[in-house]
């Protein structure tokens, strides 16, 4: 199995990005979707786990891209933060980039709010904002390719 965390949002909470990292030691891979650019520099600076991010609305002079295309656990993903392509109004440009891209899992923050929706062949997956609420996702990819979604939350 592989795991991978996603935050998004986390807006200077890095005791919380912190802890989502300390409660997975199993994850492979950090997904970061923007709006905290330095928070996953500084906290992982001593970290093993691997970590991709692309830039937020607020990552001012950022030198990370605006949207990513990787492999994980042999399936084909999409991430951006989502402010491009208006997810706060709805997710139809969001979807039609992932889906063009061939991707079967597309990642996005900017709203929020946590979100986990299978449409026709893509997950379309929002792990909501780390600073506000303490919401995550956690993807796990099986030996056969199958996908699943867990959005979770932080303890205070």
């Amino acid at each position: 199995m592989f795991r991978m965390l996603v935050v998004s949002d986390t807006h200077g909470d890095r005791r919380s990005l912190q802890e989502v990292i300390d409660t997975h030691p199993e994850a492979s891979l950090l997904v970061h979707l923007g709006d905290g650019a330095s928070d996953l520099t500084a906290v992982t600076e001593f970290c093993a786990v691997r970590t991709l991010q692309v830039a937020g609305n607020c990552d001012f002079a950022s030198q990370h891209p605006d949207d990513a295309e990787f492999r994980f656990g042999g399936q084909l993903f999409f991430a951006a933060h989502g402010h491009h392509y208006g997810v706060k109004y709805d997710l139809y440009r969001f979807s039609c980039a992932a889906r063009s891209r061939g991707a079967r899992v597309a990642l996005f923050g900017h709203t929020h709010q946590p979100l986990s929706v299978y449409d026709d062949g893509l997950y379309l997956v929002n792990p909501g904002s780390l600073s506000h609420g303490g919401a995550y996702a956690m993807i796990d990819i099986d030996a056969n390719g199958g996908i699943a979604v867990n959005l979770a939350r932080l303890r205070y």
